[in-house]
This record gives structure tokens, C-alpha cells and sequence, in this order.
């Protein structure tokens, strides 16, 4: 589609300012429905451009991408009166599998255009605070990540030299380190034969301090989540820990956006991929739409349920046929039951009580309670 420049007299009252955020350039699309007609321009992406680019169009709304720079533009959205809408682009409308050219001129282009025909898929972005707790909990998964490479490392060092490796939780304490260390040497004072030993030393110090790295945001954590009081809720549930229980309470915040489970499991990406053509209605894999860390720690913690939650080892016996089939989708499917009750329990505000069978976790006729003709969720498994 070809640019068409827009009249500077033209009324900006229906203008309509599609913005492609780059981390260093971003592209303004100043779009006017009426004609339809529109002017391309770019700014460098900080607070002081963006702000003299809304001052000269003072458009209607705002739109924008979902991305890592959507939080800081929405706010300073907000502090001047200026409607934003932040663009889903997870939704199958913002696919583009047969195009034949992707700028981010076409990008900007395309966010005005769905906003002026009120076809925008849009999603919540939610307050600085909860943004910012997210961000910590993210960055304290990175940091177990790197724990976990570095550990791969020592023990292929010591593999290569034909030495036990080190496994199981005890090798990782600090009498574990301390063995481990016994076979390592400053790296300037080993010879060209012993080069291994100085490698051994530098992962033995990397691991140290990413430890305490990792101590230091997990101290932070849970002082926020004693504070909280639907972290402190979810850790009623049997096996779920604070780590579970602090992402799943900010991912899910306002959990009352939620109409159905359906809905909320569909955010995660726990749903099944639908492919139907006629007579046929085929359900693939998980969607994996959402945010890939909750999920990821849903189905960790869902592993754990088994140990010590008679009502996950009630829906893994039913699914796998006491463990002798379809064991991972059946940890998935306990996963999603899993938010789903969490869910439930944010919003209604009610703890966890032990239910061994499939018909929900709270008990009929309290609050947030489910009868046994109806269940909380009602995706399929």
C-alpha cells in the first residue's frame, strides 16, 4: 500500500497515531480515518521524543505493539490524558504468514488501520509495581538458568578428566563444593597439562556468585510475598511452594478479568490447538500462547503435586491409567487444572480444601465453592 502524505491542516479530532516501538528507532504512522490518508515519520525511542511526537499530533488514541517497551509508553500515555491501546500480538489476527514485505512502516501502518475499524486485538497491561514484580521473578529464573549451566559445566570438566561427576543435591552444598574443589588450581599457576584444574577453579567461583545472585532475589521475593496476601492463599495448596505461588499471582492479576476457565487457560497457552475444516475438528498440542514461564513452572510444580496432593494423584491416576500412559500430557492437563483452581481461589478469595476427587478444590456452598454438577474449569483436559 502506497504512503500518502496527510494535509497538515487536516482536523486531528479522529487521528489515529500508530507507533512501532524499536529498542533505538521507533515509527510513527499518523493516520486519518475520514480521508483515509496518513504521514510516515520516526523518532528515537525515549521519553523526550515521544513526548514532543504527541504533542505535535495530539491524536484520539494511541496505538502500540505488546513488547518490552509498551509498559513505559503506556504510562507516559496515561500522565498526559492520552488514550493508549496496547495490541495483542499474540492473536491470530496479528499472523502474517503469506505477506510479501514486513517493515516497521507496514507495522505502524497496520496498528492504525485495525484501530480505525475497530478490529485491534488489545490486551491489559498491568500496573508499574506489578510489571517490576514480574521483571524480578523472570530475572531470578534466568539466574537459576545460569546456576544450571554452570553445573553442567563442572561436571564435564570433570568428566573429561575421568573423574566421578557430581550429582544429586548434596554435591551442590557447600561440603560438595569444597570436594569438587579439592581438585582445582588458580588458572595462572597451572601448567599446559593442568589447564583443566584452572577451569575448574573459574566455574567453582562463577557458581559461587551466581548463587548468591540467586539468593539475594529470592530473599526479595518472599519478602514480598509474605506481604501479599493471595501468594500466602495459594500456598494452602498442597505442593505448591512460593515460587508457584508468587508467578501465578502476578500473571493472573485482576483475576476477575477472567469471564471463564477458558478464557484464563487460553491466556496461559494451556489449551489445545484447533484445526477444523468441515466434518473434521482435529485438537492438536498446547497452544503455548502467554507467558512461557508460568507455564513452565506450572508444570514443575505439577510433578510436585503428585508427592503431596491426594487430588493431583486422583486426576494423574484417572488420566494415565495409574501411570501407564500419556504420563507428559497427562502433567500438562493437571497443570491447567491446577491454574485453573488458582484462579478460582484469587478470585473468590477462598483457601484451598483437600478434595480427592476431579469436581474441584473448594467446598460446595462456600464462597468460591463448586457443586458437584458444575466444575470450576470447563476447557477439555
Amino acid at each position: 500500500m502506497k504512503s500518502v502524505n496527510v494535509n497538515p491542516k487536516v482536523s486531528v479530532n479522529g487521528l489515529i497515531l500508530g507507533i512501532d516501538l524499536g529498542k533505538y528507532k521507533s515509527v510513527v504512522c499518523a493516520y486519518e480515518p475520514a480521508e483515509p490518508s496518513w504521514q510516515m515519520s520516526s523518532f528515537t525511542t525515549n521519553r523526550e521524543e515521544l513526548v514532543k511526537v504527541l504533542e505535535k499530533y495530539r491524536p484520539r488514541v494511541i496505538v502500540i505493539e505488546a513488547c518490552a517497551l509498551c509498559g513505559w509508553v503506556r504510562d507516559l500515555c496515561a500522565e498526559r490524558k492520552m488514550p493508549c491501546q496496547v495490541a495483542n500480538t499474540s492473536s491470530e489476527a496479528w499472523k502474517f504468514k503469506h505477506t510479501k514485505r514486513k517493515t516497521d512502516k507496514d507495522d505502524a501502518l497496520r496498528l492504525a488501520q485495525l484501530e480505525a475499524l475497530g478490529q485491534l486485538p488489545t490486551t491489559t497491561i498491568p500496573p508499574k509495581p506489578v510489571r517490576e514484580w514480574r521483571a524480578l521473578i523472570a530475572f531470578r529464573q534466568k539466574l537459576v538458568g545460569r546456576r544450571t549451566a554452570v553445573q553442567n559445566r563442572l561436571r564435564s570438566i570433570l568428566v573429561g578428566q575421568g573423574l566421578t561427576a557430581p550429582r544429586g543435591a548434596k554435591a551442590w552444598s557447600e561440603p560438595g563444593l569444597q570436594g569438587i574443589g579439592q581438585f582445582a588450581r588458580p588458572l595462572a599457576e597451572c601448567g599446559p597439562e593442568d589447564l583443566w584444574r584452572g577451569m575448574l577453579d573459574l566455574a567453582l567461583t562463577d557458581y559461587r556468585q551466581i548463587g548468591a545472585l540467586v539468593v539475594q532475589a529470592e530473599k526479595r521475593l518472599d519478602a514480598l510475598g509474605k506481604v501479599n496476601d493471595d501468594v500466602q492463599r495459594l500456598q494452602t495448596i498442597g505442593g505448591v511452594g512460593p515460587r508457584t505461588a508468587e508467578v501465578v499471582t502476578a500473571y493472573l492479576h485482576e483475576p476477575k478479568r477472567f469471564q471463564t476457565g477458558k478464557q484464563m487457560s487460553a491466556y496461559a497457552g494451556l489449551v489445545p490447538r484447533q484445526y477444523q475444516s468441515g466434518e473434521t475438528d482435529h485438537r492438536g498440542r498446547i497452544s503455548k500462547r502467554g507467558p512461557a514461564l508460568l507455564r513452565k513452572l506450572l508444570v514443575e510444580c505439577a510433578w510436585c503435586l503428585l508427592r503431596y496432593n491426594a487430588w493431583a494423584r486422583s486426576v494423574w491416576q484417572r488420566l494415565t491409567r495409574n501411570g501407564k500412559v500419556r504420563r507428559k500430557q497427562a502433567v500438562v492437563a493437571l497443570a491447567r487444572k491446577l491454574l485453573v483452581r488458582c484462579w478460582a481461589m484469587l478470585r473468590d478469595g477462598t483457601t484451598w480444601r483437600e478434595d480427592t476427587s476431579d469436581s474441584g478444590c473448594l467446598s460446595p456452598g462456600e464462597p468460591g465453592g463448586v457443586s458437584p454438577r458444575r466444575k470450576v474449569e470447563t476447557a477439555p483436559a
